[in-house]
């Protein structure tokens, strides 16, 4: 009895702050709350932070519903602008048919911690949409505004090293999401002389990265993961610094996910690179492919593939299988994997080429891909072996990708992905 009573006083506390902060909403976008938006956008904050989890549900629920456009009002200009489509009739047109809502963020936005705060109100909203598919419309204006806010012109490029604030450093240890940093001594050995680390900042959060890439100083395009991240190994002199290879980039903010970040700091890396030291000629990557044994997994599927390539596909299939025992399960394997033999590796790699050609520019093809593909790289050259760590065996049978980044041909690379052609080495076409 005692129980049930407690938990029915946590639940109406929890709808009373629910409400007031509803209320705060509706007081930010009254005419008053222009004049005092600060102190209102902070309790707002405050009042949102504090809600449980069931209390956030329904906020942004209520954001969605409450604070939408006005659709008899969005009819009447629309009516208008097609009757006369003037300037006028588009401005009315145009003010209506944005949500109060996206006010109301702008207002939350002046907060002292405003910026941070919708950040964190994205993460939360964006682990809910697959269930609530009716919040799309509130994530949308969410994504548009940070969008506006993050816009690579206000973002400060860093470099991290070792002299580095240690709050810095540890965040890093924290985010990094593609080789995990094994503590102090593994991230003393990434910012070494022959590696770099860069960042990018946003002046209302300037103590916190938004993303991060490392990157290593090399004699050639490297094939393996696995030197380029031994704590043990030696640096490299600076006269043998000829490829700058980037193994490594990490979002810090769940909330800025879909923001476009990635594909600036390597262009701005690699241009920062170029004038520290001319001497680089090579920009490229070693890159994971996460989806690859999945999409094996799934049969190879390839649409729109001409009859030759088709049968090219279904025989280097045919050929794996072989290899490995009719079981492709055992490719899961990094013995199975040492010992596939030349045939039986020449068939996995022809299959990472089509995989990365022809699905890739698919809806749903490998994110890695489409990141540096979109991003104006050219497919350059595949590795089996390349990473053999359990993650690495497990989501791609150990193979690692090259992407060239050209500067001189990024944008019209990118172009052609836009239009679904993957630019590919000589060697990748080979393998087609």
């Amino acid at each position: 009895m005692l129980e049930e009573l407690k938990n029915a006083a946590r639940r109406a506390s929890a709808e009373r702050a629910l409400r007031g902060a509803l209320a705060d909403c509706r007081r930010l976008l009254s005419e008053r709350g222009a004049a005092n938006s600060v102190a209102i956008a902070s309790s707002l904050v405050a009042r949102f932070l504090a809600l449980p989890d069931e209390q956030q549900a329904s906020f942004f629920e209520r954001l969605s519903r409450d604070f939408s456009p006005d659709p008899a009002a969005v009819l009447r200009c629309a009516e208008a602008y097609a009757a006369d489509p003037s300037a006028q009739n588009l401005l009315r047109l145009t003010q209506v048919t944005e949500p109060p809502r996206q006010e109301l963020l702008r207002r939350i936005n002046r907060a002292p911690s405003g910026t941070s705060s919708i950040i964190a109100m994205r993460g939360a909203l964006l682990a809910r949409l697959t269930s609530k598919p009716e919040l799309q419309a509130l994530e949308a204006d969410l994504l548009h505004l940070l969008s506006s806010w993050f816009n690579p012109g206000f973002l400060q490029l860093q470099r991290v090293d070792w002299n580095s604030p240690a709050q810095l450093l540890e965040q890093l240890i924290q985010h990094e999401a593609v080789h995990q940093i094994d503590g102090w001594d593994d991230l003393r050995r990434r910012l070494q002389p022959d590696r770099r680390c860069f960042a990018f900042f946003h002046p209302q959060l300037p103590h916190e990265p938004l993303i991060f890439v490392e990157v290593a100083l090399l004699p050639q395009m490297p094939e393996r993961i696995a030197p380029l991240i031994a704590k043990a190994s030696t640096p490299l002199a600076a006269n043998h610094f000829k490829v700058a290879a980037f193994y490594s980039i990490s979002n810090c903010q769940p909330g800025l996910k879909g923001v476009s970040l990635g594909n600036f700091l390597i262009k701005r890396v690699a241009e920062e690179l170029k004038r520290e030291l001319p001497q680089l000629r090579t920009f490229c990557t070693l890159s994971p492919m996460p989806g690859f044994a999945r999409w094996l997994r799934a049969g190879a599927p390839c649409e729109g593939l001409a009859r030759p390539r088709a049968e090219r596909l279904g025989e280097a299939c045919a050929t794996l299988l072989a290899a490995c025992g009719e079981d492709p399960a055992r490719l899961a394997s990094t013995a199975v994997l040492q010992d596939l033999g030349v045939e039986g590796t020449q068939a996995l790699l022809r299959l990472g080429a089509f995989y990365l050609c022809f699905h890739s520019p698919a809806a749903g093809g490998d994110p890695v891909a489409r990141f540096h593909l979109d991003n104006g790289a050219r497919l350059e050259r595949l590795n089996a072996l390349g990473d053999l760590s359990a993650k690495g065996v497990s989501e791609s049978f150990g193979m690692m990708v090259n992407y060239l980044y050209d500067l001189n041909k990024v944008e019209a690379q990118h172009e052609k992905f836009t239009e679904g052609e993957v630019a590919h080495s000589r060697a990748m076409a080979a393998l087609l």
